[in-house]
Parts: structure tokens; C-alpha cells; sequence
């Protein structure tokens, strides 16, 4: 008696979760039952839902009624959702696996979330602590809602390895970075499709001849884009989860302060794309709404060796350039907006007068691309190296040729000046809309006139235009008042030439491939010293450098029109001063 007794006790001591208790008041569980079947869920560390569910007990669906009806919650059809329009990561997707629930919607400051289980106290404290929001619940049945969740709880790495599939193979990203401990190096292997896509993201982007690589956060969305060019083309829309360890492995391999999200930084990182071959790549990151967003610019050293003649510099031009940059001092100044090919241009020069008998120093901010045989330093403004600091040590060290980023003030251009009239032969930029305007900038900058015309020898402005593939590029019928409304001459006009359009096709960006130089090339003859010296105006400048035979950029696009370069289209628009 005293035996039976004690198992009644242990009996009534079993105290049934609220599911349990609710399944047998209801009558589709017997007591016993039900408790065998919770003892069992705690043995075997699985759910009591789960257990009872799974052992067929009590099917799905009649749970899912017999829930809704005990604790008056709406009942819906979780298979009618459309999980591409679900809220994403509103509730950590742990908590979301755990007790396996799925977030439907957010409304001030409270949740709609499915369950099957809404008498779970520990699941509805978890989830207030982790949102501060309140919680409404919607019942759904069990077997759908536990595929639902596994389906949104694939790991990272399944998910990245859909995204970039299995059939790539790429070589390291080249980095000094280090990593610390045994637990980031972990880190790092269980981030491999991470890594995997960040691979194929730079592989594609260089293969595609794109500039730069955005990888742009949103609230619900994550995309990537490419400047290809000249233009941004939305290229891949991985999962927003892939956010944070995208930035932090990016950051990593550049250097940067992977614990840092609240301000910009920046940073430099390599990959390997053959034997002998590494690209470069400059890396910035910025502190948005919904993340970091970063900004990857490829540096290929190949395009500073291309040669001028595949600039697009006309026979005229070409000679004019050279001419100027090999005598042994002056200044040659490249003028254009921020992606017109500065750069390149006078990396190129830098190139051709690149000899062992020659001292080239660099100032750069930075310096984009490594050239062997140059000098090349990187400002840093903080440390107080300036390009006036960096330029005053340049000629204390014997150069023959110096290169200045940009002239950004007075105190730079005077020392720049001071070398160009010394017996240095000084590259620099300005950004300024075109050759004449360059020298009133410098006036008005403070430097003296007299100067201005002794040192500056040449200066190019440039624009950047898309070429046409030459696959699929049509004749234009334009009529002849819009040609010469563009800027054409009367005996342009000849019929001897066809303008183009782009049509588009597999080979190409919607008509275009590649770029093409537009210059404008003004050697400062002795007339336009004097328009200098007397403080003349850009249009004063620009009549006589007209009058010496210098195209406008306008003109110069309008020749790549008729040599069937590129459209007219573009021209107009890059040069719509």
C-alpha cells in the first residue's frame, strides 16, 4: 500500500509543460500518456511538441486546432506564406531554430510570430529579452512550420555554397594579416564559402573589366555592384546574413580594424589571378544605416603599361604630350573630373620616362599602383606628410622627375612650381573642366602669373568615353541640323562617314565595351604666356589655343564619332560642359 502510494506521488510530482496539459484537458491525451511521453523528450533532449508530434500521438493538425482553441490564437496556413517576403533578421535565427518559430510581420513595437506551441513561457521570455518588443501569436501546425524553419535555417555556408556553386577553384588572397588564436582561425574555416564568394566577386569583377566593387547593405536586401565602364550593373543579391562576415573577412585580409563599424577606414589587399600575375586592390569601407557598406577599387599594374597609343591620343596630341614630358623641367598638368583617367595617363608617362638614368619620386593619396624603379609615397595627413611636406623632401633628394597627386593649394602649387622651375620635370592634376579654365584656377589659387607662365609647359584635360563593341554596333540616321547643333562642321558633312549606335549583345554592356580617351591637349605657346602674364580669361585662352590648332574636348569627342569609336550619344555626354 505504502509503495502504490509512493508512485501516485511521483506521479502527481510530474508537472506537464503547458502543452501537455492543455492536449489532455482537451481529451486527445491521456494523463499517463502524456507524461511518458514528456519523460521520454527529456531523456532524449528533443521537445515535448516534437515528441508528440513525431510518435504520432497526436497528429499536426490536431494539435494546431486543439492549440488555437485553448488558447483563442488565430490559426493560419504557414504553407501559404511566401517566405521571399518574410522580415529578415528581426529575431536571431538561433532562437528562431530553437523552439522553432518563424517571424511573420513587425508592427510598432511587437511581433507576429507562428508557433505551435504559444504556452511556452521560456520561449516568449527569450524572444522579449533578445527584441524588447511584445509578442502576438498565430498558431500553425508543426510539421509545416518545422520545415519552414529548417528551410530559413540553412547554415551560411550551404547558403553560400548555392550562391557560388561548387566548381570554383581560386587562388589565395596574398596578405599579411595574422591571425591571432586557434578560435579565429576556426573562425576562418567555418567562413570558407564566405571567403569562396569573396573570391569569385573580385575573379568576376576583373574578368568583367569593372573599376570598382560595391557591396551595399540595405534593411532587407544586400546587393553587389560592379562599375563596368564607367557604369554601376547590379551583379549578385546574396543573402543579407552574409553581411557581417563578408565585412569582417574583407577587413581582415586589408588590414583594417575588424572590431571598428563606426567609422570609415581604409585599407589594401592583393589576389593572386595566375602565376606571376597579382592584382591589387584599394579598399574602403563607410558606416551606413543597415551595415557597412564597402567599395573595392581594382588597381591592375598592367593598365599603367598599355602604352600612350592605346590611350587614344590622336598623332597630334600624342606628339604634342611627348614632346613636352621628355624636355628637362617644366610642369604638364592633367586636368579632368575624379574617373576621367588621370591616373593612368600620367602613369604612363611615368612609364616611358622610367629609365635607369632617371630619379622619378611620386606624392600620392594614395598611391594606387606599385611601379617598380619609382619612388612612390603615400601622404599622410594626420602624421603631418603633406604634399608640400613630401615635395620640400623630394628636392633634397637629387630627382630628375616628380610626380604630385594633385595640387590641392597654394602652399603645394608654390613648391611644385619652385621644382618645374629648377630643372624638375613636374607631373601633376587638377580637377578643373578643361585646359584654358586650368590656368585662371591657378590664378586665382594666389599663384603669380609670372610663374604660372614660366613653369607650365603643357596641359591635358580628359574625358572618359564608352567605346561601341565593334560586334554589334548599327549605322545612326541623325538628321544634319542635329549634327551640327552637336558641334559638327558643314564640311564634316561629307558622307564619307556613318555615325553609330549601340545595339547590344552577349559580348558587350548594353552596346559598349571599353573606354576611350577624349583629350584636349594646349601646349602654352608664347601668345598664351602672354594672355597669362596680362591676366587674361579662360576664353581668351581658349580662342588662341583654338586658333594654334587645340581641339576642345567637344571636338576631339566628335572626331571618335567619326572615326566610329564611340556614339554621339556619349560624347554629348561626357562633354556637356
Amino acid at each position: 500500500m505504502v509503495f502504490v502510494e509512493s508512485l501516485t506521488q511521483e506521479a502527481a510530482s510530474i508537472a506537464l509543460p503547458g502543452l501537455g496539459r492543455a492536449l489532455v484537458a482537451a481529451g486527445k491525451l491521456e494523463q499517463k500518456a502524456a507524461e511518458d511521453l514528456y519523460k521520454k523528450a527529456q531523456s532524449s533532449r528533443t521537445s515535448f511538441i516534437a515528441e508528440v508530434t513525431e510518435s504520432g500521438a497526436v497528429s499536426a493538425a490536431d494539435l494546431a486546432h486543439t492549440m488555437s482553441s485553448a488558447y483563442a490564437v488565430p490559426l493560419i496556413d504557414i504553407g501559404s506564406i511566401d517566405i521571399e517576403r518574410l522580415p529578415k533578421d528581426l529575431l536571431d535565427k538561433k532562437i528562431c531554430s530553437d523552439f522553432r518559430i518563424v517571424v511573420l510581420s513587425k508592427r510598432n513595437n511587437r511581433l507576429l510570430i507562428a508557433t505551435a506551441d504559444p504556452a511556452d513561457q521560456q520561449m516568449s521570455e527569450k524572444i522579449k529579452f533578445a527584441t524588447q518588443l511584445g509578442v502576438d501569436w498565430v498558431i500553425a501546425e508543426y510539421d509545416k512550420l518545422n520545415k519552414l524553419v529548417s528551410s530559413q535555417s540553412v547554415s551560411l555556408n550551404e547558403a553560400m555554397d548555392q550562391i557560388v556553386g561548387g566548381d570554383f577553384e581560386f587562388d589565395d588572397l596574398a596578405t599579411d594579416a595574422v591571425v591571432p588564436d586557434s578560435a579565429d582561425k576556426a573562425s576562418e574555416v567555418d567562413d570558407a564559402p564566405v571567403v569562396k564568394f569573396l573570391h569569385k566577386m573580385l575573379l568576376d569583377a576583373f574578368n568583367m573589366r569593372a573599376s570598382d566593387l560595391h557591396f551595399e547593405p540595405y534593411e532587407n536586401t544586400y546587393r553587389v555592384r560592379f562599375r563596368i565602364d564607367g557604369e554601376l550593373r547590379e551583379i549578385a543579391a546574396p543573402p543579407v546574413a552574409i553581411k557581417e562576415k563578408l565585412a569582417s573577412r574583407i577587413k581582415v585580409i586589408s588590414r583594417m580594424d575588424i572590431s571598428e563599424k563606426r567609422v570609415p577606414q581604409d585599407g589594401r589587399m592583393k589576389l593572386n589571378v595566375s602565376p606571376g600575375r597579382t592584382i591589387d586592390f584599394r579598399v574602403s569601407t563607410l558606416p551606413t544605416l543597415f551595415g557597412e557598406k564597402i567599395v573595392i577599387r581594382i588597381l591592375d599594374p598592367s593598365s599603367a603599361k598599355v602604352g600612350i597609343d592605346a590611350l587614344g591620343y590622336e598623332p597630334e596630341e600624342k606628339a604634342r604630350l611627348m614632346s613636352a614630358i621628355v624636355r628637362p623641367y617644366g610642369m604638364v598638368l592633367v586636368t579632368g573630373p575624379t574617373g576621367s583617367g588621370k591616373t593612368v595617363s600620367l602613369y604612363t608617362c611615368l612609364n616611358i620616362l622610367n629609365k635607369p638614368g632617371i630619379n622619378i619620386s611620386t606624392a600620392e593619396d594614395p598611391s594606387e599602383i606599385n611601379l617598380p624603379g619609382v619612388n612612390q609615397v603615400n601622404v599622410n595627413e594626420k602624421a603631418g606628410l603633406t604634399f608640400a611636406a613630401a615635395l620640400r623632401a623630394f628636392m633634397r633628394q637629387d630627382p630628375d622627375v616628380i610626380m604630385v597627386g594633385e595640387i590641392r593649394d597654394l602652399e603645394t602649387a608654390d613648391i611644385a612650381i619652385k621644382a618645374a622651375q629648377t630643372g624638375h620635370m613636374v607631373l601633376s592634376t587638377l580637377h578643373t573642366n578643361d585646359a584654358p579654365t586650368t590656368l585662371t584656377r591657378m590664378m586665382n589659387m594666389g599663384i603669380p602669373t609670372f610663374n604660372i607662365a614660366a613653369s607650365v609647359i603643357l596641359i591635358t584635360a580628359q574625358r572618359l568615353a564608352r567605346r561601341l563593341c565593334p560586334t554589334c554596333k548599327a549605322p545612326l540616321d541623325v538628321p544634319r541640323k542635329a549634327l551640327l547643333e552637336a558641334g559638327f562642321k558643314s564640311e564634316d558633312l561629307d558622307g564619307s562617314w556613318t555615325p553609330y549606335k549601340p545595339i547590344g549583345c552577349s559580348a558587350c554592356n548594353n552596346g559598349y565595351k571599353g573606354r576611350v580617351g577624349i583629350y584636349q591637349v594646349m601646349p602654352i605657346s608664347e601668345e598664351i604666356q602672354r594672355i597669362i602674364l596680362r591676366g587674361g580669361s579662360a576664353l581668351d585662352i581658349a580662342q588662341q589655343a583654338g586658333k594654334e590648332g587645340v581641339r576642345t574636348l567637344r571636338e576631339s569627342g566628335l572626331l571618335k564619332v567619326r572615326q566610329g569609336m564611340t556614339s554621339l550619344e556619349e560624347v554629348l555626354s561626357v562633354t556637356n560642359e
